[in-house]
């Protein structure tokens, strides 16, 4: 089996290094928030939502500009370096606005290196192992996020209470992600020769018109599918419900993770093999009868298989719907392409947990997650009628 490219594996380590310092840290920020500090959920909910705006808008920025620039490491260097300055000083912060702040810089952090970053894995591997390289470097997060909680559990059970210092020992791992990059991350030369767009203007950087039809529509169908697709902590919250005990949670959560991590690596070598849009449509419609599970499900039991077959659901998709921006955007475009697929996720993302939160107090578990089941049928059909290697009409 062909290696994967020096900078594929990299980019896999510094984001499972990441995740496990990121992971160590947010389960535990809002009752830090709220208990120490003194805030409140609706604080709470104005610092994530703001955070995760500006961290959308920033994905479409730098994506555009690693183009423009003709390199991207610069980009992705800077991202996780503000990441890794800003997260332990949570654990110096003595009021909710300083949260706030600190919050804004981690996320101005993820949106500037995500878009460069995806480009780059594209960039590095050839097209024929490009769905094994966002299925290893997704793997490698979902593993870094099941190991941060365990982590913190560890340290917290043998440092009660002592949240600040397990925010600042969470900065290690950022410093090594720092390392790895500096030292270890090479920016391929073809880059320079064949994808920078150095005649592009400042006017003509980020607009969704230089892409055709097809890529437009995939973001239609994105768009619609990431509105049905609400928050994973109303999942926790349906479990509660069902009867998985609290302390249980937070099992049910790690093996969630292992699975997404496991599958990732199998799907995106599928994804290689028949292509990216089917995995996408059997992972989307997979995704609709999984929450029909949900808001139907009588029993705890239950709950743990729809779980499992949840994570195999983001494995099929995530490593595919990434190979088919890079199929439908072209080479020279590829950091603007990713800027658009992640910048069409977080604004939809905003909207659809308020959307499902509202539906789930107002009418119950059978009107939230059959809507959410709704809208992933109404994407995959939506998606379905793309035609990767056969132009379609230009929108507009």
């Amino acid at each position: 089996m062909e290696k994967l490219p020096r900078n594929v594996r990299i980019l896999g380590w510094c984001s499972f290094l990441n995740d496990v310092a990121s992971e160590m840290i947010y389960p535990l920020l809002p009752q830090f928030l709220i208990t120490v500090l003194g805030g409140n959920k609706f604080y709470l909910g104005i610092i994530e939502g703001t955070a995760e705006s500006i961290a959308s808008f920033n994905k479409l920025w730098a994506g555009a500009w690693s183009d423009r620039a003709g390199n991207r490491k610069p980009f992705i260097l800077f991202g996780y370096s503000v990441a890794a300055i800003a997260r332990p000083i949570i654990g110096l912060v003595t009021s909710p606005w300083q949260v706030f702040a600190v919050r804004i810089c981690d996320r101005i952090g993820k949106g500037i290196r995500t878009s460069p970053r995806d480009a780059m894995i594209a960039d590095s591997a050839p097209s024929k192992l490009h769905g094994r390289a966002f299925g290893f470097h997704r793997s490698m997060d979902h593993l870094g996020a099941a190991i941060g909680p365990l982590l913190a559990a560890a340290f917290l059970w043998l440092y009660p209470g002592e949240l600040r210092s397990l925010f600042l020992v969470a900065g290690i791992p950022g410093i090594i992600v720092l390392l790895l990059l500096v030292f270890g991350l090479r920016e391929k030369e073809a880059m320079h020769k064949t994808k920078a767009a150095p005649t592009a203007t400042r006017e003509s950087l980020v607009p969704l018109s230089q892409f055709d039809g097809r890529f437009r529509w995939y973001l239609l169908s994105l768009l619609f599918f990431t509105l049905g697709n609400s928050s994973d902590a109303f999942l926790l919250v349906r479990a509660g419900e069902l009867g998985v005990p609290l302390y249980l949670l937070p099992v049910l959560w790690f093996a969630f993770h292992i699975v997404k991590s496991g599958a990732n690596i199998y799907a995106g070598r599928l994804t290689d093999r028949i292509g990216a849009k089917r995995p996408i449509l059997i992972g989307w419609l997979a995704y609709a009868v999984v929450y029909l599970g949900f808001g139907f499900a009588t029993d705890a039991w239950q709950v743990w298989a729809l779980f499992l077959v949840y994570g195999f659901f983001f494995a099929l998709t995530e490593p595919a719907e990434k190979k088919f921006v890079v199929q439908l955007v072209g080479e020279q475009r590829r950091g603007l392409g990713f800027g658009w697929y992640h910048f069409t996720l977080g604004i939809a993302a905003l909207p659809s947990s308020l959307i499902f939160g509202w539906l789930y107090q107002t009418f119950g578990s059978h009107a939230a997650f059959g809507t959410g089941a709704m809208l992933a049928v109404v994407s995959a059909v939506l998606l379905a009628l793309i035609r990767p290697h056969q132009p379609m009409a230009e929108v507009g």
